[in-house]
């Protein structure tokens, strides 16, 4: 028998406490297209929200979900929030990027802070400690990205929020940071 301390199992999946007002679309279902014009046509249901509006609203959350979907995203979460008449919902999009092997979460912020470095952007990227476990915090004026890094080191799970009208500050910010220490992995 080894000494060696085995490591933790991959979770079997994860539980991620949402605030009811946010609209959710399960990317890993066919279905969520349809479940995307649900959540633009109710927000623009009694309002005078253009069709231009609208339309420009359903291709940038498809655009968006798209991307995900090609990403591992698994869900799409939208909270509703509507300014000068066009729809502009903040949103979470949760995603499983699986490596066997996958780097330390100090790893992966040196590549994160050498990234953001070269690009320019205006980001801070930091460690964090979770009560779900070590991640990755890139955040923008608009933007706070996570990767938490899994148990059985299978990958990460990153939460990707976007606040386009109040910005990632203040109570948004409180916000999102509570939903993601809300996150408990089930083992």
């Amino acid at each position: 028998m080894s000494g060696a301390p085995t490591a933790p199992a991959p979770p079997r999946d994860y539980r991620l406490l949402v605030p009811r007002d946010w609209f959710r679309i399960d990317l890993t279902q066919d279905r969520w297209r349809g479940q995307l014009k649900t959540f633009v046509d109710m927000q623009a249901e009694g309002r005078s929200v253009p069709a231009e509006a609208q339309q420009e609203a359903w291709v940038t959350l498809r655009n968006t979900a798209e991307a995900g979907v090609a990403g591992g995203a698994l869900e799409f979460f939208l909270r509703p929030e509507t300014a000068d008449g066009s729809i502009m919902p903040a949103s979470l999009i949760v995603s499983l990027v699986p490596r066997s092997g996958s780097p330390v979460p100090r790893d992966l912020l040196s590549v994160f802070e050498t990234e953001e470095r070269e690009s320019g952007r205006a980001s801070e990227v930091s460690a964090v400690e979770l009560p779900s476990g070590e991640a990755v915090r890139i955040l923008t004026p608009t933007t706070l990205d996570l990767y938490i890094h899994m148990p059985g080191a299978v990958g990460y799970l990153v939460l990707a929020f976007a606040v386009p009208l109040t910005g990632m500050q203040g109570p948004m910010h409180r916000l999102c940071a509570s939903i993601a220490e809300s996150l408990r992995w089930i083992m």
